[in-house]
This record gives C-alpha cells, structure tokens and sequence, in this order.
C-alpha cells in the first residue's frame, strides 16, 4: 500500500478525522487526489432537497459546471426558493436553474412529479437523491409510511424507477443517493423494514433507513448498468446544514470548530456527477472522490442477501401498491 494510500486508510477508520474537514483538506493534498470535475454545459440534473445544506451545495456546485439543473422543493414556494438561492449561490445569475416542486413523501406526489417532468424533459443526466429528514418523535406520511423510510428509501426507489426512462436516453447517466456514515453501525432489519417493531430513536431510524437506501443503491447498479445508467451512493462526512442543526444541535456544538462547509459535504456529488471515474463502475459507496468499504469490522457488519432481497421486493410492492400499507415481512420468509 502507498503511503497516500495508508494516509486515506488511516483518516477513514479513524472517523473523527475522515469525516471532519481536516480530512477532505489533507486528501486534497495528497499525490492522486483526482482532477476536479469536467464541464456539463447540455446536461440536466435533479437535485432533491435543493433548498438549503448539500442539497443547495450540490445544485449551485453544478450550476457552476454549466448543468441545467432543476431545483426541487417540497411545493412550489420552496421551490422557488431553492432556484433562486442556487443561483445565488453558484454566482451565475444567468444559470439554467428550474424550480420544480414534490412532496417525496408522498406516493401520489412522486407519482404525479414523475409524469410531469417525464413531460416536460427529453433527459435527466443525473439524479441526486438527497431530500432527508430526522422527526423527533415517530412520524408517518399521509400514506401511513413511516417519514424517514418513505423519504430516505421509498422516494428515491419511486423516483429512480419512474425517471428510468429519461435516465437511459441520456446514458451514460448517473443517479446519486446522498447516505450517511452513521449507516454503519445498522444493518437492514430482517422482517421490520420500517422499524415499528423497534424502540423509536431519531439517529438510530435515521442510520437505519440510510443503510437501507445503501443496500438498495447496489441492487439498482446492478439492474440498471445494461442501460447505462450508473448508480453511486455517497456520505458527505460530518457537515453544518440546517438539519444537523435542527435535529442534533448537541453534535454540531461539539463539532463546530471542524464540521465541514456544505460546500464541502457536497465535493463529492458534484464529482461524481462529472467525473469519468463515476461510469467506470457502478455500485460503489464513495467519500472524498474515493470509494468506500460498505461495512467495517467495528461496525454492524454486513447484511445477508435474503434480508436484502426482501427489502428490494418490499419496497417495489409498497411503491406501486395503490393500499395505505403493505403487509410486512416475516423474518424467516423465503424470497418469492
């Protein structure tokens, strides 16, 4: 192993230092640290949860590349809002930047988005599914779906399928699932995808959902490299956004003098929305422009395939089931 190579290595397991920004500022630093990303002037990109932290971040970051980027907020206001603020943001007031408008926890809603924009564009370069959420006390939707796993699992297993099209017609292309490193110490729950057989804790649903989406990021890279499409999940390390404000302000207190810039979360979305790297593989879990084992030793370990398989099948009946909530999964069924 090189020593950059060693240094990389030793910032990762370390945690603190990896995740913190003195970690993205030495890796900058060191021999391989790869080329920033190309231009994308003709590609259009979608953003989730583009109004504020790494979701604006990542939307002024491709701004800045000459993508038309669509802002998405949770209604039109927020929208909006989102458009202009990455404008702002990215310093190009003339930027190409839309605001379009869902309630990603919401399947009606992600069902009407998705024929809408299926309408009005001819392609989707890239897909970053970054809208999240951490409610305090258990919280379910109006489709009676738990909000972190119909925001963080559901929304962008619904918005990967339904823009599958637009995704294949500008192939290659690239769908990014923002995750967490707190994914780690979780594991899929066999036979409760949703958690309602566990004691509610905030980080703990939260880790457990984004392990999840990590879990299905990989089965989706496998369906859909055929088509070109590559698919990419990414944890940001530890980064001052509003929500880490909001729902951990204890955490951000402790970390404040080396939490990183959103700006800084967010490098690697952007990266990987650009760079030739991302279509080389598909599948893998990234920080810092460089990927990442799914699981440590230290960690929760990894999850079994039948467990994996079930979620996949669970989550593709809940997102095309018409019912309020789909049966759940006995632990020791078999995959049909």
């Amino acid at each position: 192993m090189h020593a950059e190579e060693m240094i990389d290595t030793a910032l990762d397991r370390s945690v603190v230092l990896g995740y913190a920004n003195i970690g993205l500022e030495v890796r900058k630093r060191l021999p391989g640290w790869p080329a920033d990303p190309p231009r994308m002037d003709g590609k259009v990109v979608l953003v989730t949860g583009a109004g504020s932290g790494i979701g604006l971040a990542a939307a002024a970051g491709f701004a800045q590349l000459g993508a038309s980027v669509r802002a998405l907020g949770r209604d039109e206001e927020r929208a909006a809002q989102a458009a202009e603020l990455t404008r702002q943001r990215a310093g190009t007031p003339d930027a190409d930047v839309r605001p379009v408008a869902c309630d990603v926890s919401s399947r009606a809603g992600l069902r009407d988005f998705v024929a809408r924009f299926s309408q009005d564009e001819q392609r989707l370069d890239v897909l970053v599914n970054n809208a999240g959420v951490m409610p305090d006390e258990r919280t379910r939707t109006a489709d009676n779906i738990e909000a972190m796993f119909a925001t963080h699992v559901l929304a962008p297993w619904m918005l990967t399928d339904g823009l599958r099209p637009l995704l294949k017609a500008a192939a290659p292309s690239r769908v990014i699932n923002v995750t967490s490193g707190g994914q780690y110490d979780q594991k899929v729950p066999a036979g409760d995808p949703q958690s309602e057989h566990t004691t509610y804790g905030p980080k703990k649903v939260y880790a457990r959902t984004k392990r999840e989406q990590v879990v299905l990021t990989r089965e989706w890279a496998r369906r859909l490299q055929p088509e070109g499409v590559f698919v990419h999940a990414m944890h940001p390390g530890w980064a001052d956004t509003e929500g880490v404000r909001e729902w951990m302000p204890l955490f951000r207190a402790v970390t404040r003098p080396f939490i990183r810039t959103p700006e800084q979360g967010a490098d690697t979305i952007v990266w990987l929305g650009s760079a030739p790297e991302a279509i080389q593989s598909t599948g893998w879990l990234w920080q810092d422009r460089r990927p990442r084992p799914f699981t440590y030793r230290i960690g929760a370990g990894p999850d079994d395939n039948a467990t994996s398989g079930r979620l996949w099948d669970y989550v593709a009946d809940l997102a095309t089931s018409q019912a309020a909530l789909p049966r759940a999964i006995p632990a020791d069924e078999s995959r049909q």
